[in-house]
């Protein structure tokens, strides 16, 4: 199953497309691309399992992004889901080559860029995902989200890397020459970095931010959970036409030509993955979920 997830994940004409530059997608075209991709192998999941693996998935990733001690690291975040991929297949070389050069491409396309522009892609980022507060038992438990799904942002530990620990104001005078110096009492424990997290294709990233929330042993059940009424207000798409709204069918239409999903077929009979404790609780998840979280997947025949 998790060969061919990654298979299709990495399958060349998709990354292609990825890479091309273009607009953020929008929440809809995410949602169909992710689907998409979940039912590449035999697996297969339903509506309500479904859309709790995403509210997973989206909070997670929001969860890196808004705790990314600078902006570049976005890099080092991606290069961590990208190192424990290839965890999964590294006894498949053909999969593994087309991680490789997925992750040469990105080294190529965004090592160069400048502070400023990983400000506005992490800013693109953020804004993307706003309106999303959706709570997650992981992340309660370790009081790294309040009860009303927003993220705490921590007051100590390691600074960003290149800056300094604070706690100094230096004065200087019209010549660019230090005249004064004063000091004043934080209230966080602030500790410099020992070392950046490595940019290439192999190495220490430091950062954790991206790797395995789960490699702790503890007793944590995945539980998405949330207010009903607010997450519905939040999920109401704008009204208006989008006069792009063809051109991006367009495109969505090319994106998933390379997506090949498998069929069950043969004497593959194919299994169904339930993110639920049992059938009942997601029929009940599925019947109470309200209607603007519901997405349909739109099945589109790239070929014709």
């Amino acid at each position: 199953v998790m060969n061919d997830i990654i298979t299709t994940m990495f399958n060349k004409k998709f990354m292609e497309e990825l890479f091309k530059p273009q607009e953020l997608y929008s929440k809809k075209a995410l949602r169909t691309v992710y689907d998409r991709l979940a039912h590449a192998s035999i697996m297969r999941l339903n509506q309500a399992s479904m859309d709790k693996l995403y509210d997973l998935m989206t909070m997670a990733f929001k969860y890196q992004v808004v705790l990314c001690p600078r902006p570049r690291d976005i890099l080092l975040v991606t290069f961590n889901h990208l190192d424990s991929i290839k965890d999964f297949i590294c006894d498949a070389p053909g999969i593994l080559n087309q991680v490789d050069e997925t992750f040469r491409q990105l080294i190529e396309t965004y090592s160069s860029l400048s502070d400023g522009e990983f400000q506005l892609i992490r800013q693109t980022l953020l804004i993307f995902f706003q309106d999303m507060h959706i709570r997650v038992s992981i992340f309660l438990k370790d009081k790294v989200q309040n009860s009303n799904g927003r993220f705490v942002l921590p007051i100590s530990g390691p600074v960003p890397w290149g800056t300094e620990v604070p706690g100094l104001i230096r004065m200087f005078n019209h010549n660019g020459d230090e005249v004064k110096r004063s000091e004043f009492t934080t209230d966080g424990n602030y500790v410099t970095p020992q070392r950046e997290g490595s940019f290439d294709l192999y190495g220490d990233r430091v950062l954790k931010l991206g790797t395995n929330m789960y490699s702790v042993s503890r007793p944590v059940e995945t539980h998405v959970s949330g207010s009903s009424k607010n997450l519905a207000s939040h999920a109401k798409e704008n009204i208006v036409p989008n006069p792009l709204a063809k051109e991006e069918l367009n495109f969505l239409a090319r994106l998933l030509g390379g997506l090949e999903v498998k069929k069950p077929g043969g004497s593959e009979t194919g299994f169904r993955l339930n993110l639920f404790t049992t059938d009942e609780e997601e029929e009940h998840a599925a019947l109470t979920r309200p209607e603007e979280l519901s997405y349909k997947v739109v099945n589109i025949e790239a070929t014709q």
